[in-house]
């Protein structure tokens, strides 16, 4: 994890160079701030790196006598393909069954979102963020679904508009019990 935030002007100057190795003239009136635009976009977007689930959590974790599966469902998911810098975009399901612990709901989404601002591949995505609710929360069980449409698919290669990647990760009693494998995939359909 990167604890400094990135050097934008050398990130500009990089942008701007690719710009002349494409063909473009950057002192053009269009392009003449768009290097700074992208490298603060490209911080933004890998804000992730220089984030970690503790402290998005900022400490709301809570002690709790609930033992039942908490789901938050349709997460939006914006991230960046680590193979050609593309975005990949969608909707991310998480559950878990509570043990003694359950965390506030909107830090399901701030977990999600600070794994997802990072350059990804969609499968480790769902793992990263399985792996951290069950360390945060010591669930008895965790599942994670992400549906994603990936521009790299859509925009340039085989050209496929309307695929979805489907991918899951499924840790404790979600991958060894089917019935609350089922469960859980049930109500994430829904």
């Amino acid at each position: 994890m990167l604890t400094r935030e990135p050097n934008q002007e050398r990130i500009a100057e990089l942008v701007r160079q690719l710009l002349i190795e494409l063909g473009e003239d950057p002192n053009r009136e269009g392009l003449l701030k768009t290097p700074a635009r992208v490298a603060k976009a490209y911080t933004y977007l890998t804000r992730g790196y220089r984030q970690t689930p503790q402290e998005v959590l900022n400490g709301a974790v809570f002690e709790s006598t609930a033992n039942n599966m908490v789901i938050v469902r349709d997460i939006e998911v914006y991230s960046l393909c680590e193979h050609h810098l593309l975005p990949f975009y969608g909707r991310c399901h998480v559950g878990y069954i509570a043990n003694g612990k359950v965390v506030g709901l909107s830090k399901v989404a701030r977990i999600v979102d600070c794994f997802a601002r990072r350059l990804q591949i969609q499968e480790r995505l769902t793992e990263e963020i399985a792996h951290a609710i069950a360390e945060i929360t010591g669930a008895e069980g965790v599942g994670v679904v992400m549906n994603c449409a990936h521009l790299c698919m859509m925009m340039r290669g085989v050209e496929k508009q309307n695929a979805v990647t489907v991918t899951s990760s499924v840790l404790g009693s979600f991958r060894e019990d089917p019935e609350v494998r089922s469960e859980f995939m049930s109500l994430c359909s829904k």
